[in-house]
């Protein structure tokens, strides 16, 4: 007769399959986790850029004119005060993108998000204009599905 009693351990080889199954799942779902976090991040910015539109529109209706870069930051603060447009930077105190709008003439303007950060690293430029026209810095204009405002 055998006495089965003490075998209550795990074997050397069972701990190591535990082991193989854990780190492969961790090397599949770190990166699919990291690309969510760069698009949510990215989502952030694409937001910011609309509202910065948005306000810009409304500056426009009330004043027949855009804020006017006017080189010190004056109209951005106003645009934000007055607009509820968030400050730059976006994404918490450091900040994974910075905006910034230059308004080429009272009729016309870009805002644009670029990525600040290590956590963005490789994420190109947003940049949106008067007419809603939304581009990228890879060269793509929305709706073109390489376009990252498609993603």
């Amino acid at each position: 007769m055998r006495n089965d009693c003490h075998n209550k351990g795990l074997t050397l080889i069972e701990l190591l399959a535990v082991v193989l199954i854990v780190g492969v799942l961790a090397g599949v779902a770190i990166p699919v986790y990291t690309r969510y976090m760069v698009r949510a991040r990215r989502a952030d910015a694409k937001t910011v850029l609309e509202q910065v539109r948005a306000a810009q529109e409304m500056w426009r209706a009330e004043r027949g004119t855009y804020a006017i870069n006017d080189g010190n930051g004056t109209a951005v603060a106003k645009l934000v005060n007055t607009m509820g447009v968030p400050p730059s930077p976006i994404g918490g105190p450091t900040g994974d993108y910075v905006w910034d709008f230059t308004v080429r003439t009272a009729t016309t303007f870009t805002a644009r998000a670029t990525p600040n950060s290590a956590r963005q690293a490789g994420d190109p430029w947003l940049e949106v204009d008067q007419n809603g026209t939304k581009t990228d810095g890879n060269g793509f204009t929305y709706p073109d599905r390489r376009c990252i405002w498609s993603n």
